[in-house]
């Protein structure tokens, strides 16, 4: 893994996570417990701060970055999907950010709101607790009910898991 200091700010890494060797993270980033970090993905905290809460996933080639001085705040099992772009300040407990969407600076995803694949929110925009997003710009187009609260805590633990089992399991063969 590739983890970097950048001047006086070090990254902090939680019990139990895992970071791929192939990901990337720099300066002021904290990462909790039992966290994935995956193949490729980025988190830059230069100049700014980053706070992964435990059990959240980061997957493949997603990148977290922020302005100077700010901070980009993910609660604690959060879902960030394959190559998404996030800038946002706060990514509430159990949300889920779709594979390729781009979260502007200063937005707040609620608590269990799904932001659907490719959705793009601008700068500053506020996504309630509990409701699903799509479109470019997003709109909100329905609401989050049982069956996807039991798929989203199946598909979180499986990355909590994975966290677990891959320094163990994965072994470089070449």
């Amino acid at each position: 893994m590739a983890i970097y200091q950048y001047g006086d700010r070090i990254p902090q890494i939680g019990n139990a996570s895992y970071i791929s060797d192939t990901a990337v993270v720099i300066g002021d980033v904290v990462i909790g417990d039992g966290c994935y970090i995956g193949h490729g993905a980025i988190l830059r905290g230069d100049y700014g701060s980053i706070k992964i809460g435990d059990g959240t996933a980061i997957e493949e080639n997603a990148v977290v970055h922020i302005r100077p001085d700010g901070l980009s705040k993910f609660e604690e099992r959060v879902t960030v999907g394959h190559g998404a772009i996030i800038h946002g300040k706060l990514i509430k407990s159990y949300a889920v950010i779709g594979l390729g969407a781009v979260i502007g600076f200063d937005v707040i995803v609620g608590r269990q709101s799904i932001v659907a694949e490719g959705c793009v929110v601008p700068n500053g925009k506020v996504i309630p607790d509990e409701k699903i997003a799509a479109g470019v710009p997003f709109k909100i187009i329905g609401n989050i009910l049982e069956k996807h609260k039991e798929f989203w805590a199946y598909g979180k633990q499986l990355y909590v898991d994975l966290a677990k089992e891959y320094p163990q399991k994965l072994k470089r063969i070449d």
